[in-house]
């Protein structure tokens, strides 16, 4: 009489699981697809621009996060001095590294532009 019982809760788990097995199937299924359209581009998005902010130097071209494009003057720990404006009408501001969006032009290492009204220092 025990193994018959017994035999009888066995095949009710297995039609438990057979009956719960399609919906985790579809949860595993789903998690799946999220990651590949969803989590993996976003993290190679932020591995790039992480990249990208690592590599920027004196004399490059950026934009930042609000519009402001420029030429980077100056870097100082996380802090960056831009250059905007044409001709006479130029202006220095400081960002922090994080504002900046994305990056326009490579900019030439040799040719260091001055901060007008400042004492000269060596960019780091």
């Amino acid at each position: 009489m025990f193994t018959t019982v017994f035999a009888a809760g066995a095949a009710t788990q297995e039609a438990g699981f057979a009956a719960m097995a399609p919906s985790l199937i579809m949860l595993v299924l789903m998690f799946v697809v999220f990651y590949f359209i969803l989590i993996r581009p976003q993290k190679k998005k932020e591995k790039e621009l992480r990249e990208m902010l690592a590599s920027l130097k004196v004399n490059d071209e950026v934009a930042t996060i609000g519009g402001i494009h420029g030429k980077i003057v100056r870097i100082k720990d996380d802090l960056f001095v831009l250059e905007s404006g044409i001709g006479q009408n130029k202006s220095y501001i400081t960002v922090d590294r994080s504002a900046v969006s994305r990056f326009l032009k490579r900019g030439d290492e040799a040719k260091a532009t001055p901060i007008p009204g400042e004492e000269t220092e060596i960019a780091e």
